[in-house]
């Protein structure tokens, strides 16, 4: 059948099973959106407020489902506002296809009215990126691009459709399959390598499972943990990993890094074998690279070759998908495993990091006068436990990292952060991705009085669509993690930091939006105002006032081993 291109795109969003479709009109995507209304009824168009919202609102749909993220904007700015959230995508791995408009093609490259080149401009944080000249081509690059987004190493792929391509015409013709000559991920594990990988963790002493986000995104946690359970291995974790092991568990000793526990950070330091699982040894992960882990023998494995001792040297490097080597390394460490208790073989590494848990745990100096605000996280994180199967988005600062120390992940999919960019903003619009993704859980988002201001406009595609996101703001009055580098390292020199007085009231702002408000100042009413919140219906903000100089602990300085962390 012949179509024009807006109704080739919309048959292959409806082939690919895509559901929600971020966006935001122009002139370049007017065409596309008018044919994405006829097909209402399996495409829900979802309107926000600025495109940056638009992609992050995709990419926490993505993270909270297993699914691509897909969004739909316009050309020029349109596209440009994207490019913050399209490289935090790409930073943390996430799938989305990010459809941009484009003028017509006999126009490009006349400094057209609303014309960029954003191929150009984001070919270092996508995947990869396509610039479309013919409607012909039209249904195999939109079955690559999903196809790309999802397979190997996940990613965000761009996808720039001028506007005479739009409304030109071809027959449709889907491709049953994708074959790209130039692009093989391994997804199977070298099973000479397992083998090494299995016989040091047999013999070793004091061995450490470190996993990351890759082991979330392949779906690897169920083997991962079941390996950890029946091995006694210990386990921690990077901030994207969070959730991949529960965090109830008595194995599991925190995230790792710059503001990791004080037992995972001397884990690293002393494990015999460490098991690094979906990571990609980030600077924040291994503080100083020369002292990371030198008693270990490090076993990597990452889908990603280029991951592969890019910045920390391994001994076992494995190739693979992240499930597919752990359903391999358990069948032989099954297999060639002598039976033995091996609760009693690690007793004494067990032993050691439980004792440096009830020696130097996650801590903080209660006040019967100010709201601490590790407490609000851990109120969270027992209210929502009792009583709801919930996923938390976070902006990105201090909130962000008493989040990561002081709320018990026990599964995966249920911790949306931006990781590798940092990205102040993330946090609302990726709680809106979230709820549309999984409508029948609680969604709360955790961010800060600096970080909330970002993408607040995004208030209003929540309420508009009946979304009843919970937004916990913990407010200091300060960009607090700024402000604490400031603290620790600059002489409390507070330069562009202090909020007081020049926050909105965000109570009223949360009414101004259609959604409920609530303030909480004072110790005494936080618990039964907090429950109140979380059990109102529809959207609802709180603004919690809590102590304003409080930090973030332990800190491992910039620079620093892991080894040499500041705690309380």
């Amino acid at each position: 059948m012949e179509l024009t291109g807006a109704g080739i795109l919309a048959e292959c969003l409806i082939r690919e099973k895509v559901e929600a479709v971020f966006c935001y009109p122009g002139g370049m995507i007017i065409d596309l959106l008018d044919e994405m209304a006829r097909h209402c009824d399996a495409l829900t168009l979802f309107l926000t407020r600025h495109e940056q919202g638009a992609v992050h609102a995709a990419d926490g749909y993505a993270r909270a489902s297993g699914k691509t993220g897909v969004c739909i904007l316009t050309s020029g700015p349109g596209a440009t506002n994207a490019v913050t959230g399209i490289a935090t995508a790409y930073c943390d791995s996430i799938p989305l296809v990010v459809i941009t408009g484009q003028v017509p093609t006999n126009l490009i490259g006349n400094d057209a009215f609303q014309e960029v080149d954003i191929a150009g401009i984001t070919r270092p944080c996508t995947k990869y990126n396509y610039v479309l000249k013919d409607v012909k081509s039209l249904a195999r690059i939109v079955r690559e691009a999903f196809y790309l987004a999802k397979s190997g190493r996940p990613g965000p792929v761009l996808i720039d459709l001028p506007k005479d391509v739009t409304i030109g015409k071809s027959e449709f013709v889907w491709p049953d399959e994708v074959r790209l000559r130039s692009y093989n991920p391994n997804y199977k594990p070298n099973m000479v390598q397992l083998r090494r990988a299995a016989g040091l963790i047999i013999k070793s002493q004091r061995p450490l499972f470190l996993i990351g986000g890759g082991v979330i995104e392949s779906e690897a946690s169920a083997i991962i943990t079941d390996i950890a359970l029946r091995y006694r291995i210990p386990l921690i974790s990077t901030l994207m990993g969070l959730g991949g092991f529960p965090g109830t568990n008595r194995l599991w000793h925190g995230m790792v890094g710059m503001h990791g526990t004080f037992t995972a950070n001397r884990a690293v330091t002393e494990a015999d074998v460490l098991i690094a699982v979906g990571t990609r040894f980030a600077d924040r992960v291994t503080g100083k690279v020369s002292a990371f882990a030198k008693q270990a023998r490090i076993i990597h494995i990452d889908i990603d070759p280029t991951s592969i001792r890019k910045n920390v040297n391994v001994d076992v490097p494995i190739v693979a998908d992240c499930r597919e080597a752990a359903i391999g390394l358990a069948e032989i460490l099954a297999a060639g495993a002598e039976e033995k208790d091996w609760e009693q073989a690690h007793a004494e590494w067990l032993d050691r990091l439980a004792g440096y848990e009830a020696k130097h745990p996650l801590t903080y100096s209660p006040s019967e006068n100010e709201i601490k605000p590790q407490q609000v996280i851990e109120l969270i994180d027992k209210m929502t436990r009792e009583k709801h199967d919930v996923i938390i988005s976070t902006d990105v600062g201090q909130h962000q990292m008493w989040t990561a120390q002081f709320f018990k992940f026990t599964r995966p999919r249920a911790f949306l952060s931006s990781g590798g960019l940092g990205t102040m903003g993330y946090g609302v619009p990726a709680a809106l991705g979230a709820q549309v993704a999984m409508p029948e859980k609680l969604v709360v988002c955790i961010s800060g009085d600096g970080s909330v201001q970002m993408n607040i406009q995004e208030l209003a595609t929540i309420v508009t669509n009946n979304l009843p996101v919970k937004i916990i703001i913990l407010n200091n009055r300060f960009l607090g993690m700024v402000r604490q580098w400031q603290d620790l390292f600059f002489g409390r020199n507070y330069i562009c930091t202090d909020l007081e007085g020049l926050s909105p009231d965000f109570v009223k702002l949360a009414e101004a939006y259609g959604a409920t408000g609530f303030r909480i100042s004072e110790a005494a009413e936080l618990a039964s105002t907090l429950e109140k919140a979380l059990d109102t219906p529809g959207t609802v903000v709180v603004d919690v006032r809590v102590s304003r100089e409080e930090n973030v602990y332990p800190m491992v300085p910039a620079g620093k081993a892991l080894a040499e962390m500041i705690v309380i």
